[in-house]
């Protein structure tokens, strides 16, 4: 047989660390320091996907720049006995390379071209914005300048009513005049043409000439008394316009200026309409210069997101199984349901356990040295022990500490010898499956970051919400309005706001557009599919719960108006729950301080106590173990007074 030549390194193989597979995007809120247990959980997801990337058949596009660290496909480690081949073969092996990246280079451009499309999309979208913004300041122009000259004609004619009133004054004076020249002409005519008649024919009275001419004469000062009181009156009072007329140019005045004030703020307002449209506009040309540099550095730094329709060749049970799996979650989700369907192919690959040891970190149920079997369950199969475990646990008395009654109910369940095989089989299993969330609850409760009445208490009120349900079907055919359902919910959780409400009718299926009237099963709403999960509207009273509760404490930690790394007394902790709730009883604010200190409610100091001073815990470590614990709101902070 001929002897095979060396092959040709055409790249340093050292540039293999710089690739990454097609479709893992690297997501930058993954990498956050939070807490040691999510850094092992994130970093064996990164190599997970590291490991997944790895398998043939998986590219991934580089930004242009990258072709250096290109590594090379296929080369021998450079050993003892190896050796490079002559410049002739290095250069074909090099254009080979370069033939291969061809497909590579064509999707480049494809990408940079869809990129300049949006950019001209986006541009020619800013420049109809800005059109339109002009003519609507067109507008806005022409509008004051029609109020403008509404104003001046306005202010014209109110000018001209006063320049007619005047005239009508000096009118109105002039024949106040005349008049009382021709009164005072008429009534002389009159005297002298009634003292003609009594010189004439004195008879006609049938009186005495001299009585008459008594009573004339006294008739006489009474009328000069009344004429003097008359011009009196009249000297007094003769510019005063009839109340009729002064009332009326009043209410003609008064309609004038209303209108007047109306259009200054008419004009107020469009003024300050105007700014604000200046701002806007200042503020989008802002946004838009800030949008198009992240564009830029997008373009420059981002990588595609991943294809995730790709997954539905990989995933057992094809394409319908991958959709069901993929339906309302997102890329962080998306990568965790793929973790739990490589990590489900692992296990059952897998046949052996490697003990732990003995180590006092490793938990009592997990402490053996050696292999253990893997039982190999199914999901199904594990959600049910689990159930039956929490059913168990449950009914006695619960004196024995979590793990140890876990490995306890193992044993008397598969017997001494099988116990430890499923111990490591179901921790595995819950460990991987955190989407599920009865091994979600179960780990959480099993290593001691939750405690188990969160999860009893939760059961609890679940029952009791569908015992209040059975109670309202008057009928008892298993159906309920929706009203009747709205004030089941509201009797239920009398401090929920309506907001809340309304998001548990909806994950019951009620929309705004729904009658009243509509019949709806509530057994359905509390019932679970065969591996343990449950309805929207059981999932959604857990959410709301644990918002209600980080509401809770972060509230708490306003009122003590301290940092996380400040230490708190017990006496201030009693005074800051009393001020958040008002309605906490002895019993239960008791059972909060001793969660939060890690004390005997046996052994807790009462109000006033001086010991109450010597018990001091760090803040965040009150905030971790009460979070940990069933803590929610008994009643409103303020108190309402007594009708």
């Amino acid at each position: 047989m001929a002897s095979s030549k060396p092959q040709c390194p055409s790249l340093a193989t050292t540039s293999r660390i710089h690739l990454r597979p097609l479709g893992v995007t690297k997501d930058d809120s993954f990498i956050t320091e939070t807490k040691n247990p999510q850094k092992r959980k994130l970093s064996q997801k990164r190599k997970t996907l590291l490991q997944l990337a790895a398998a043939p058949g998986h590219y991934q596009a580089k930004v242009p720049g990258a072709a250096r660290e290109l590594p090379t496909q296929g080369a021998p480690p450079a050993g003892l006995g190896h050796r490079f081949c002559s410049g002739t073969e290095a250069t074909a092996h090099q254009r080979e390379k370069i033939r291969a990246l061809e497909p590579l280079k064509a999707k480049l451009v494809i990408v940079d071209e869809d990129c300049k499309e949006r950019i001209l999309a986006m541009r020619a979208e800013e420049r109809y914005e800005i059109s339109m913004l002009k003519k609507e300041k067109m507008n806005l122009l022409k509008l004051i300048d029609k109020k403008n000259e509404e104003k001046i004609s306005l202010q014209s004619e109110v000018s001209k009513l006063r320049k007619n009133l005047a005239e009508e004054y000096l009118h109105y004076l002039s024949e106040r005049d005349a008049r009382k020249i021709l009164i005072a002409d008429l009534n002389e005519l009159r005297y002298q043409r009634e003292d003609m008649s009594l010189a004439q024919s004195p008879g006609i009275w049938g009186e005495d000439p001299m009585k008459l001419t008594l009573a004339l004469k006294m008739a006489r000062q009474d009328l000069t008394r009344t004429q003097m009181e008359l011009n009196t009156m009249k000297a007094n009072f003769g510019d005063v316009v009839p109340r009729r007329d002064f009332e009326m140019q009043e209410k003609v005045l008064k309609d004038l200026q209303e209108q007047l004030d109306s259009l200054r703020d008419d004009y107020e307002e469009v003024r300050k309409e105007h700014e604000m449209l200046l701002q806007l506009h200042m503020s989008t040309l802002k946004e838009r210069d800030q949008f198009y540099s992240e564009l830029q550095e997008i373009q420059r730094t981002s990588t595609p997101r991943p294809d995730w329709s790709k997954c539905k060749d990989v995933v057992a049970g094809g394409r319908d199984r991958w959709q069901m799996l993929a339906e309302g979650k997102n890329s962080d989700q998306l990568v965790d349901v793929l973790l739990e369907e490589i990590g489900e192919g692992l296990l059952r690959e897998k046949d052996f356990f490697s003990g732990l040891g003995y180590g006092e970190s490793i938990p009592t149920f997990l402490r053996f040295d050696g292999t253990v079997e893997n039982k190999k369950p199914t999901k199904k199969d594990v959600v049910n022990i689990l159930k039956d475990a929490w059913k168990e646990r449950m009914a006695e008395e619960q004196k024995e500490r979590f793990p140890d009654f876990f490995f306890n109910f193992l044993e008397r369940r598969f017997g001494p010898g099988d116990a430890m095989a499923w111990a490591y089989t179901i921790f595995e299993y819950i460990k991987l499956f955190q989407s599920n969330e009865v091994m979600s609850q179960f780990h959480a409760v099993l290593m001691g970051k939750r405690k188990e009445s969160v999860y009893i208490k939760q059961k609890e009120r679940i029952a009791q919400l569908l015992k209040e349900m059975t109670n309202a079907d008057s009928q008892n055919e298993g159906l309920l309005t929706v009203e009747q359902l709205s004030t089941v919910l509201k009797s239920a959780f009398p401090f929920k706001t309506d907001e809340k409400i309304q998001e548990l009718m909806e994950a019951v299926g009620w929309h705004p557009s729904s009658s009243n009237a509509d019949l709806l099963n509530y057994h359905i709403l509390f019932t679970e599919d065969e591996e343990g999960q449950s309805t929207p509207f059981v999932q959604k009273l857990w959410e709301q719960y644990m918002e209600e509760k980080d509401a809770y404490l972060q509230e708490l930690k306003l009122e003590l108006g301290l940092e996380l790394h400040e230490d708190v007394t017990l006496a201030r902790m009693r005074e800051a729950l009393m001020n958040i709730d008002p309605t906490l009883d002895k019993q239960t604010l008791n059972s909060y301080l001793s969660q939060a200190f890690q004390f005997p409610m046996t052994e807790l100091p009462e109000e006033g106590e001086e010991k109450e001073a010597g018990i001091v815990v760090q803040l965040q470590t009150a905030l971790e173990q009460l979070h940990m614990s069933d803590v929610r709101r008994m009643g409103p902070r303020e108190q309402e007074p007594a009708s």
